[in-house]
């Protein structure tokens, strides 16, 4: 098990020069911007999280041998299709205890970062005390306490048999599931108090083949340093996990896989992924594309600035989360995103850049917003990331993260990641692709002349206050304490002193 090879130094951070270099030749580099490319015989992109749930559901069903789930948050009382009766999809927590039942070489492991009992969403009390679904030998959950102060595990993976695995935004947890019409009003989404929670938009990205298999060794390694218990890879099996209603997108692709990780015990830095965002980000020639619940970094800032002000630079489209919840998120979060804004609109010369956030019509002459919570980055039509990577400075060297990336090599790869962007822009549109297709073309390949042709309906994007206002441009205040970008340590002044 090769968790923690090629990593990088914490005192030197891998991703500090990139901003400063234009990439030449292919973006990913193992060993240096993703920890391995391994190839998947298919992937597939699955948008937002009714069309992800109901995926995981018939893969789930397909487990022989292993189910390994490691999040940031779960909650084993959520239905995965909860549009369909509970006889037809159960709760996941029994439903996964119904599977170990049924299968007798199956085993499911869940292992949920600690302080989501405090934290995130889910209900607590399954988490700390356990649930009757647990009460199985071949079923466990396990807390992961091993990481920083402040540091969170938010990684969002899912492994079956080593065969399937599923990465991206979504937790298994509550106020997740949406489906693409995002309704202000789906008495669907609805919180455990009855109350409709707000529309969410979402990403997960599906490989099998190779690209399944490493990805199971990264969260068997993190199983390990987590629990101290080292799993085998699962035998092979017959049958396939894949489910059978979901198209592959891509064939026979090469899979990158890029990870953060912060020094901590006897776990080196990872800093994979944040070189792999300012390489991507540094080698776009015609657009990029990024939908971002957070999108803060000054190191992000750093390298956009440089490509906006290049004379033919890229145009840049962001889409992002516009409401915070909690003052600490509205401090930091809120305020230094409107600071990044501002600062890139301030070197904005040749009418590049574009920040918006997507709004649904709530059936009484207002409008209601959309969670943006998916972690995508789109890089002309030649680079996909989809993972658990906010574009802040703890997703760049605190937390523990997990993307996946495809670098296209054929025409039809290009055409496909192009057809994402494209899809997801007339999701938020209101617009069927092949419009948004056509309207780009008689734009000249401009995505922001397009989104600007297309944006005139009640469901649409809306521009962020700060892309026109004065205010400060500068991190704000407090933001190395609640947006570190490496472990804080208490006691390490001391330990300097000392030597």
């Amino acid at each position: 098990m090769q968790l923690l090879e090629q990593t990088t130094s914490r005192q030197e951070p891998q991703f500090a020069q990139a901003a400063e270099r234009l990439p030449e030749g292919p973006i990913l580099r193992p060993g240096q911007n993703c920890w391995r490319v391994a190839q998947a015989d298919r992937a597939s992109i699955l948008i937002d999280g009714a069309a992800y749930f109901a995926c995981l559901e018939a893969a789930l069903r397909r487990a022989r041998r292993s189910i390994l789930i490691i999040g940031w948050d779960f909650d084993g009382s959520i239905r995965l299709r909860p549009e369909v009766s509970a006889e037809d999809s159960p709760p996941l927590g029994p439903l996964l205890r119904s599977l170990v039942e049924a299968k007798p070489d199956l085993e499911v492991r869940i292992l949920v970062w600690s302080v989501a009992v405090v934290h995130a969403p889910g209900a607590p009390g399954p988490l700390i005390f356990g649930a009757e679904w647990q009460d199985h030998p071949r079923l466990q959950l396990k807390l992961d306490t091993h990481h920083p102060l402040y540091a969170a595990h938010h990684q969002k993976i899912v492994c079956i048999d080593d065969a399937l695995a599923f990465v991206g935004g979504m937790d298994l947890t509550v106020e997740r599931w949406d489906t693409h019409r995002h309704a202000c009003d789906d008495p669907i989404r609805l919180k455990d108090d009855g109350s409709i929670y707000e529309p969410v938009h979402d990403l997960q990205m599906a490989v099998d083949g190779e690209a399944a298999r490493s990805v199971a060794e990264v969260g068997y390694g993190r199983w390990k340093f987590a629990t101290g218990e080292e799993l085998s890879p699962a035998l092979p099996v017959r049958g396939d996990p894949w489910p059978e209603d979901l198209a592959a997108d891509f064939v026979d692709v090469p899979i990158a896989i890029a990870r953060t990780y912060p020094a901590w015990g006897d776990q080196p830095a990872a800093q994979e992924a944040a070189a792999l965002t300012l390489d991507a980000l540094s080698a776009a020639r015609k657009s990029i594309y990024i939908e971002a619940q957070y999108m803060t970094a000054p190191a992000i800032g750093d390298v956009l600035e440089q490509r906006l002000a290049d004379p033919d630079g890229p145009e840049i489209v962001v889409i992002q989360t516009h409401e915070s919840h909690g003052w600490a998120e509205e401090l930091v979060m809120g305020s230094n995103r409107d600071r990044l804004i501002r600062r890139l609109r301030k070197c904005d010369h040749y009418d590049r850049l574009r920040v918006y956030y997507p709004v649904i019509p709530n059936g009484s002459g207002g409008e209601c917003q959309v969670l943006i919570h998916s972690k995508l980055i789109i890089v002309d039509d030649v680079f996909l990331r989809i993972g658990s990577s906010n574009l802040n400075n703890r997703s760049m060297g605190l937390d523990s993260e997990c993307d996946l990336a495809i670098e296209a090599t054929t025409k039809e790869e290009r055409r496909t990641i192009a057809s994402l962007r494209d899809r997801l822009l007339a999701e938020h549109l209101e617009t069927q692709p092949r419009t948004f297709v056509e309207v780009l073309e008689a734009a000249g390949g401009s995505v922001i002349q397009a989104v600007d042709q297309l944006n005139t309906g009640t469901r649409g994007l809306r521009a962020f206050g700060a892309m026109d206002d004065d205010g400060p441009d500068a991190p704000a205040p407090g933001t190395g304490l609640l947006d570190p970008l490496e472990p804080f340590e208490p006691l390490a002044l001391f330990r300097r002193r000392k030597d």
